[in-house]
């Protein structure tokens, strides 16, 4: 069937197409009994408003875009799942960019997504402290940074890495285990350094941190370096992310070391392919990701609608989710 227009809408309303039009877009002194007949009777007739014309009219393309370098989407896909559920409701779409780290790349994406005229962008990437394309703080539209740091005058948001880590050891803590390691990944991530330094402000400052990379592979070799030293081992190890804690666990296993009877394990991100998973499923930090993406959308929505938003950097709180690996 051919595709109703407004015409098509107006007629079955009984009202004019100017009616018709400011009924749905909010404009004008249509009253509540018109926008209510009229939005039902579109519905009825199978009426879709014709995205090019409202953009003409209201001067917005109800479209957001999303920046990231995250290739494989771990970590923006939750975001990204947040953002939606903020704007689908406000009868905005997300088109989401990934450049791979690639500076040429997210340049032609910055471009496309400014042709298509977006009310506005989302930035995010895998690390805190990835320095964001400088084009972005350049733009008159609004620009958001989720899970990455934008200038002093704009809005970015973060998990709080050091509350994360402390909700970890304060947990070990409480179950008693008084040797606590922590092994982590790179020491120039940093929510690495970040977290490290809230477990030391936890168990002391001398406490051992063990830095590497984010796999399975380095939690199998940190196991195998403490073994090695012949040495009393912990009774609970802190992880950087998922990955290290499960690789910590197998090893653990291999030596025949019980978790969580003779060793508790916590690690960190909440990936949940990973952390149900492990044997025993894993207590890990939740970075409360999609919250992450929710206040950032309604950020960018606000911010399109011309409110005033705080700038600068908020830090959300992570959740712990206890699982087995701690006994807890």
């Amino acid at each position: 069937m051919p595709r109703k227009t407004i015409r098509d809408l107006a007629k079955a309303a009984g009202v004019s197409i100017s009616t018709a039009s400011n009924a749905l877009n909010g404009t004008g002194r249509t009253n509540a009994e018109t926008i209510e007949r009229v939005k039902r009777v579109a519905e009825e007739i199978g009426f879709r408003p014709n995205a090019l014309a409202r953009g003409l009219l209201t001067k917005r393309s109800h479209a957001i875009g999303m920046l990231t370098n995250d290739t494989y989407g771990r970590l923006t896909l939750p975001m990204a799942a947040g953002v939606s559920e903020v704007l689908v409701d406000h009868g905005l779409s997300v088109f989401l960019c990934a450049t791979n780290n690639d500076p040429r790349l997210a340049r032609l994406h910055l471009e496309t997504l400014l042709d298509r005229q977006v009310d506005g962008i989302i930035f995010t990437a895998t690390r805190l402290d990835l320095t964001p394309p400088p084009e972005l703080a350049k733009l008159s539209i609004p620009v958001v940074y989720a899970f990455a740091e934008g200038p002093p005058d704009r809005i970015s948001f973060f998990p709080d890495d050091a509350q994360g880590a402390r909700l970890a050891v304060k947990h070990l803590q409480a179950l008693g285990r008084a040797h606590i390691l922590h092994i982590t990944g790179p020491q120039d991530y940093l929510a690495v350094r970040v977290r490290a330094k809230a477990y030391r402000e936890c168990v002391g400052s001398n406490a051992e941190v063990l830095f590497g990379d984010w796999s399975e592979e380095w939690g199998h070799e940190a196991i195998e370096q403490i073994v090695s030293r012949r040495e009393k081992i912990p009774d609970a190890i802190f992880c950087g992310n998922d990955e290290i804690a499960r690789g910590v666990i197998d090893a653990l296993r291999d030596k025949d070391i019980a978790v969580p009877g003779d060793v508790a394990v916590v690690g960190f991100d909440n990936w949940e392919v990973i952390s149900r998973q492990t044997r025993p499923p894993l207590t890990t930090v939740d970075m409360e990701l999609k919250e992450i993406g929710h206040r950032a959308g309604l950020a960018i929505l606000g911010l399109t609608k011309g409110e005033t938003i705080p700038t600068g950097i908020t830090r959300l709180p992570c959740r712990l989710v206890i699982r087995h690996s701690c006994g807890g």
